[in-house]
């Protein structure tokens, strides 16, 4: 299956648009926990085991284990998703962005290291910065388009000299992405859920492609503005929560809030999607 085949597999079965972002900070566990970053695999397994029936993706920042050198406990848990969740995509946040061998290896940790289904990217390098990662037919990658945090406006909203008028940079982004860089079906767009207009341009510039929507929750994005602005019925999205699912109790009762709180999540999203036969 391509990654797009198994992210629809994914949503028909759990019946869900929601990815839980995994990003465990040692200084948030829960006590006999806390402050030990040898126990980010504990940490995290018992997440995806709360929350993997409730899902369309999980999505580990690596950030969050390179700091705390547990690289090695990413592949652990890497293991765990294949063993007990393979109809679950992962995405790797890693957010690559590199030219020739350098990308081929980025690629080559995403893809081979880790075994993720997809991972992020920041394509202001041009198309030979994700050429390398589209030699993995099965594989995704999802380019940085119009993101969650108020710094993005400093580039994405800047407009271009273009003999197509004056496009908004993310909006030059999709077109690309939607268009010629998408050689063979692999890619998405991330598009943050703060700015739900955004989202809809986006959806207009790329109807088919999977977006991945960081910033529901702890980032204060609307879910139910980000659904009616992204869905569509042959258009996936991705609307990832981190901190809200992860953190959602300090105690050692942390699983079963993080499931109630996906529960809920995956419920509100569920709800707002536009009835049968509109757009």
């Amino acid at each position: 299956m391509t990654f797009l085949e198994r992210l629809q597999a994914a949503q028909r079965q759990n019946g869900s648009m929601l990815c839980v972002g995994l990003d465990p900070e040692p200084t948030r566990f829960p006590q006999g926990m806390k402050d030990n970053a040898a126990r980010i695999y504990d940490f995290c397994a018992r997440i995806v085991d709360a929350t993997g029936d409730l899902v369309i993706a999980f999505k580990p920042q690596i950030a969050y284990f390179a700091a705390h050198r547990a690289e090695e406990q990413l592949e652990q848990l890497m293991r765990h998703l294949r063993a007990n969740w393979p109809h679950v995509p992962v995405i790797l946040d890693a957010k690559r962005g590199d030219i020739g061998s350098t990308a081929e290896q980025y690629a080559r940790e995403a893809f081979e290291r880790y075994g993720a289904d997809a991972v992020t990217l920041s394509p202001f390098m041009g198309f030979d910065s994700v050429q390398p990662y589209l030699k993995y037919p099965d594989k995704g990658a999802f380019l940085l388009c119009r993101t969650s945090n108020p710094g993005g406006d400093d580039l994405q909203n800047q407009r271009l000299a273009s003999v197509d008028g004056q496009p908004l940079l993310y909006e030059h982004v999709a077109r690309l992405a939607q268009g010629p860089w998408n050689l063979n079906g692999q890619l998405g767009l991330v598009v943050g859920a703060t700015y739900p207009a955004e989202i809809e341009r986006v959806r207009e510039i790329a109807p088919t492609l999977p977006l991945l929507i960081p910033g529901v929750g702890a980032q204060g994005g609307d879910a139910v503005a980000t659904v009616r602005a992204g869905w569509r019925e042959n258009g996936a999205i991705v609307v990832n929560s981190s901190r809200a699912i992860l953190y959602a109790s300090s105690g050692m009762d942390f699983a079963d809030a993080a499931r109630a709180e996906a529960l809920r999540t995956r419920e509100v999203l569920q709800a707002a999607r536009p009835t049968a036969g509109k757009p």
